[in-house]
């Protein structure tokens, strides 16, 4: 592995903040899996994307704060705040508990645990 998971973990959310989705899940193993609390079971990241493309045609911005992370030898889990501004002004926040491996310098597993802040 030539670069810290951490940074390569900060350039993959920075591309989801700029719906750079593609270059997303071009750190991501072409298998790669993910598994949200949001009743949708497993998905590929694929199918993931395909939902989160959606779902910021109603975003004007994303960041996300990273809260608390702790990594090792392959693995991140991360706390973060996710801050959305609507395309109609509204905002929300999705507080997470996330966890990301990584096969080399690539993502290969995501799961996550997201609960919105009522507004």
């Amino acid at each position: 592995m030539d670069t810290d998971i951490t940074t390569l973990l900060d350039e993959g959310l920075r591309l989801l903040e700029a719906k750079d989705f593609d270059g997303f899940r071009a750190r991501c193993t072409p298998g790669a899996s993910l598994w949200e609390n949001d009743g949708n079971g497993e998905q590929t990241i694929d199918q993931r994307m395909v939902q989160f493309k959606e779902f910021a045609k109603t975003v004007d911005t994303l960041h996300y704060e990273v809260v608390r992370r702790f990594a090792r030898d392959g693995e991140v889990l991360q706390q973060h705040v996710l801050h959305v501004l609507g395309t109609d002004g509204s905002r929300n926040e999705v507080n997470a508990a996330v966890y990301f491996r990584f096969d080399g310098d690539l993502i290969d597993r995501i799961e996550e645990y997201g609960y919105q802040i009522p507004s």
